[in-house]
């Protein structure tokens, strides 16, 4: 059983945040460097949206939080703060390019966030498993 003070918090990785600033990086020198004006194109698309994830992963820090009052999910520019009676968290397992993925989904108002492993840091599995806990 949970204390009644825990505090779980669930992020983006931070390798995972600094392999995207270290590509957006390396993909703007590439398309600082480069002569070819299709690839500078490219490359320079696709910089930009390594930025943007990696700022986003940065910003958005932790991702998810929950103690016993509810839950608090941060936003690349924003939070957004529920109780426990306001929201319906869910596991949805769903089936893509021929293997199952786990998807964590927050249904609160007019919200409905899905949050995956690349959000939470971890297995959505183990995540509806710690809120359930901690809601109970």
């Amino acid at each position: 059983m949970t204390s009644p003070k825990a505090r779980l918090v669930w992020s983006t990785p931070p390798v995972l945040v600094a392999v995207g600033w270290v590509a957006a990086a390396g993909g703007a020198a590439w398309a600082i460097l480069t002569e070819d004006t299709p690839g500078r194109v490219l490359v320079g698309l696709a910089t930009l949206i390594a930025a943007l994830l990696a700022l986003h992963g940065t910003l958005a820090r932790p991702r998810l939080t929950a103690d016993s009052n509810g839950l608090i999910l941060r936003r690349f520019a924003s939070r957004r703060q529920w109780a426990w009676a306001e929201v319906n968290v869910r596991l949805v397992r769903t089936r893509r390019l021929g293997r199952q993925v786990s998807t964590l989904e927050l249904d609160a108002e007019d919200d409905l966030v899905v949050l995956g492993w690349l959000d939470l840091g971890v297995p959505p599995e183990d995540v509806a498993d710690a809120l359930r806990e901690l809601r109970t």
